[in-house]
């Protein structure tokens, strides 16, 4: 006789093996839409307790019942108690069904299914790591697609899934939205289009699940592909699952992000005409874009004029830094007079940064200090050479934000400045450095860079727009040309900007900016500009959306 259950299956102990259970109404409509004939066999890849095969139960008693002999109800999950628990819900609801205990990448497979459907487990990089890595990697690269170290988990089990429906079954699974906007999830994106005829995305502008703060995306696919195109219905919550597509979109390449399918249609095509012509380049055209200083300890790190007063550290001993985070950098530049300003205000505009070859007295009397406190144990300290020798980074000709709430801010670094991994840094070309380090942060300010942030960066929960560095280099500005053309006209709005960006004004700077730039310069059509400027509010509205939802 098995024991009862030793260990409480805790939410903490649900989130590390990543399973989230799914509200009935989301496993009712997959079911609904996945299962049409009342023979269809039906697997749900890591079911926990069983909430899709109760509802695929459930469609198969309005089909008729299911048809005599074994199972139609297949599942697999590695919490046996899970398992067990969903054997005892789909026998309470007299459902025939075969639940197995363990991976589902190790387990055999003599058949395909009509119907694949469920939520794939989420765990991030840093938790998927060791054998079931391995594994889920090997299972994905024999279907063709090859997931790179950075893959959380879904990601393999979603092609794995897939190999297991039929040619003309169907695939219904709860993904993170992570599958339209993260660079690893490319092959999955393509091996989606080729496998399937159709590939079906319905989107949430509020959280579906309570207590999670990532996005999530219902993805319906079916047939036998491939597909050049996916579609898109928009619903504001659980409420408007069944809402008819309202989107088909067409990738420019088969692992490209899936974010423009968010846009309405017009606006879509005038976004990609323009960034391929010749007025328009990336980021990466006038320099590179680099992560900041990584101290370990920003606390001990980190120091105050004043503290560095109190410890007696000299300028031998400091560098001078954009404090922690962004919010100071809300203008077009950051002058020696604003990091004054802050310095005067306490802000930690220091970073102790002694020679490693010669540390000051005080030096040592801090580093000691520290020490006494067990600074040297963190992560980044302890694989140091010298644990408190910080790895520096060139002060950068600007400075950008890359956690927004409205939208990326690229800052003339007038300061001169280093920084932290708060804020990117721009090392512009030499030849582009005269014209970037002073149009360029106003130039940005631009419908389409705008939402060109919102289509190569990514969201995340609470509503936050992230852009890593590589991403940051695909950001589409004005070319060289242009803004050598177009200075002295830039220029004049300075002041101007300056006073909007003073007051909050984002929309007023970027209204001037976009007349001046692209209706007057450009010749861009009104109707074109605020095509763009629609589209941007509406990927803006949505991260909004669930920032507001958060704390529901």
């Amino acid at each position: 006789m098995r024991l009862a259950q030793v260990i409480p299956d805790t939410p903490e102990l649900r989130k590390a093996r990543g399973a989230f259970f799914t509200p009935r109404a989301v496993t009712q409509y997959v079911a609904d839409w996945a299962i049409r004939r009342r023979e269809d066999a039906v697997l749900e890849p890591s079911c926990g307790e069983a909430e899709f095969l109760v509802s695929a139960g459930a469609r198969l008693d309005k089909l008729g019942g299911p048809v005599n002999g074994a199972p139609q109800l297949h599942g697999v999950e590695l919490h046996p108690e899970s398992a067990d628990a969903a054997r005892g819900l789909l026998a309470a609801r007299g459902y025939a069904a075969a639940v197995r205990t363990g991976d589902f990448f190790d387990a055999p497979f003599e058949r395909r299914y009509d119907a694949v459907v469920g939520n794939p487990p989420y765990v991030r990089f840093q938790g998927f790591t060791g054998d079931a890595r391995a594994k889920a990697q090997l299972s994905a690269l024999s279907a063709g697609v090859r997931l790179s170290g950075l893959a959380s988990s879904w990601a393999a089990f979603t092609v794995h899934s897939a190999e297991l429906v039929t040619p003309d079954g169907r695939l219904g699974l709860v993904l993170p939205a992570e599958l339209l906007t993260v660079n690893y999830a490319g092959p999955v994106r393509r091996y989606l289009m080729q496998r399937f005829a159709s590939v079906r995305l319905v989107m949430f502008d509020e959280r579906v699940f309570p207590g999670v703060m990532a996005d999530v995306v219902l993805l319906l696919a079916e047939g036998q592909g491939p597909t050049h195109q996916i579609e898109v219905s928009q619903a504001r919550n659980l409420s408007g699952m069944g809402d008819p597509p309202t989107i088909r979109w067409a990738p420019p390449n088969p692992e490209a992000k899936w974010t423009p399918a968010l846009l309405p249609s017009v606006a879509a095509e005038t976004y990609a005409r323009l960034v391929r012509e010749q007025s328009f380049a990336q980021l990466d055209d006038w320099g590179r874009t680099d992560l900041g200083m990584v101290s370990g300890n920003n606390k001990y790190f980190c120091l105050t004029s004043e503290d560095a007063a109190a410890r007696k550290l000299g300028k031998r001993d400091l560098l001078r830094i954009s404090p922690p985070g962004s919010r100071h950098l809300r203008g077009l530049s950051f002058e020696t007079r604003a990091w004054k300003q802050l310095e005067a205000e306490g802000r930690r505009v220091y970073l102790f940064a002694p020679r490693r070859d010669d540390p000051s007295a005080a030096a040592l009397q801090y580093i000691a200090e520290g020490e006494a406190t067990g600074v040297q144990e963190a992560y980044k300290c302890r694989v140091r050479e010298t644990w408190w020798h910080v790895p520096r980074v060139a002060a950068p000709d600007l400075l950008l934000t890359y956690m927004n709430y409205d939208a990326p801010r690229m800052v003339t670094n007038g300061a001169a400045v280093t920084y932290l991994n708060s804020v990117h840094g721009v090392k512009l070309r030499t030849e582009a450095k005269e014209v970037g380090r002073a149009i360029l942060p106003l130039a940005s300010l631009n419908s389409l860079s705008l939402l060109g942030a919102e289509l190569v960066g990514r969201a995340y929960g609470g509503g936050l727009l992230k852009v890593e560095p590589r991403e940051a280099d695909l950001l589409p500005v004005p070319s060289f040309a242009v803004l050598a053309e177009a200075s002295d006209s830039l220029r004049s709005l300075q002041p101007h900007l300056a006073k909007h960006l003073r007051g909050g004004d984002l929309d007023g700077a970027v209204s001037r900016v976009d007349r001046v730039l692209l209706i007057d310069h450009l010749g861009m059509r009104r109707a074109e500009v605020a095509e763009l400027r629609v589209a941007r509010e509406v990927l803006f509205a949505r991260r909004r959306t669930r920032g507001d939802n958060v704390a529901d």
